[in-house]
């Protein structure tokens, strides 16, 4: 999201002697640099790049989930079954971990409206149901999106109801 002159400030700020650490996270590949037309790895000026530390992330495996997902059960004091916790590890794996934390307290709280002491499947599950994760989300929207007052419209859909207005 950064442009050029953004990249300029932040290189002069790192010349200084008390240089703040600097943290930044793209997805881009070999594109342009926005407000230029050159491009480059990230989409970063190459000087900034000479700069930084680069730090190659991999998404999590299935049981590095399930351990971040037990870690956050201890943290949280919530006891779940066997069941939902491979419930929760696939939600995981299947929408994202942010997400799937997001679950553990909610279904926490039915756990508690119920007056139950474990966290079972049908908790997860209600939850799962009433609360979209993005992907879901997303293609709920894109099914829907005619329905709403402000959306995204083709060219041949806006020359349609021009048209409908010329004959209106």
């Amino acid at each position: 999201m950064l442009d050029i002159e953004c990249f300029s400030f932040l290189n002069q700020d790192l010349e200084n002697d008390i240089a703040p650490i600097l943290v930044v996270a793209t997805n881009r590949g070999i594109t342009i640099i926005r407000g230029t037309n050159y491009r480059s790895p990230h989409g970063n000026p190459i000087d900034f790049l000479d700069r930084l530390l680069i730090i190659s992330t991999q998404p999590y495996k299935e049981e590095e989930i399930r351990k971040i997902l037990d870690i956050r059960c201890q943290e949280e004091d919530v006891e779940m079954s066997e069941d939902a916790r491979v419930l929760l590890t696939k939600i995981g794996v299947n929408t994202s971990l942010r997400y799937a934390i997001h679950l553990i307290t909610s279904a926490a709280l039915a756990c508690q409206k119920r007056k139950g002491k474990v966290v079972e499947v049908e908790d997860i599950t209600q939850f799962y149901n009433l609360f979209y994760d993005v992907k879901r989300s997303t293609q709920y929207l894109m099914e829907y999106q005619r329905q709403y007052m402000f959306k995204e419209i083709s060219a041949e859909e806006a020359e349609e109801g021009e048209t409908t207005a010329m004959v209106s």
